[in-house]
């Protein structure tokens, strides 16, 4: 692995995102860091109500994680980068080469799985907000993996892809 991987595990809550970036960072033998420990305490405060952010909300914490990707790769960064234009935000400040690894999964995967839950930040009923923000990567943006499969199997894929662009 390059001392300068920056990898983003992006999707909707509850997709896996901190259990993928956990598991694959210490496979790589790189850092780890959870994007929602970045948001600042209004943005927690916003969601834990059950009001969605808007885009003046999600730029100073999408620019906290693009710093923490210049200043600590390598890295994996668990981050919902929703759209497109937050993920360029992210690229422009990540002070290098960055891959977003997408995981999908259906309402019907999510509800249960944000239902579980406990002591979490952001309810199960600001589900459908983030799934009607998202807007899926292309091939060219990022690997876009089930998250239903495996960690084992994640973790196999990211790292062929990984291999792949030179990682």
């Amino acid at each position: 692995m390059t001392a300068k991987l920056r990898l983003i595990v992006m999707g909707v809550s509850g997709c896996g995102k901190s259990s993928l970036g956990t598991a694959l960072a210490a496979e790589l033998g790189i850092g780890f860091r959870d994007g929602d420990d970045l948001h600042p305490p209004a943005n927690l405060a916003k969601m834990r109500a059950g009001e969605p952010l808007n885009d003046a909300d999600r730029w100073p914490w999408l620019d906290l994680v693009a710093q923490e990707l210049n200043r600590a790769a390598p890295l994996v960064i668990a981050c919902s980068a929703l759209r497109r234009a937050y993920r360029a935000r992210i690229a422009e400040g990540a002070g290098g080469p960055l891959r977003f690894v997408h995981l999908t999964a259906t309402r019907e995967v999510l509800a249960p799985r944000l239902a579980a839950r406990r002591g979490h930040f952001m309810p199960p009923a600001l589900l459908d907000s983030q799934l009607a923000a998202l807007e899926p990567p292309g091939p060219l943006e990022a690997l876009t993996l089930d998250a239903g499969q495996s960690l084992k199997s994640l973790i196999a894929l990211v790292r062929a892809d990984l291999d792949q662009w030179g990682n």
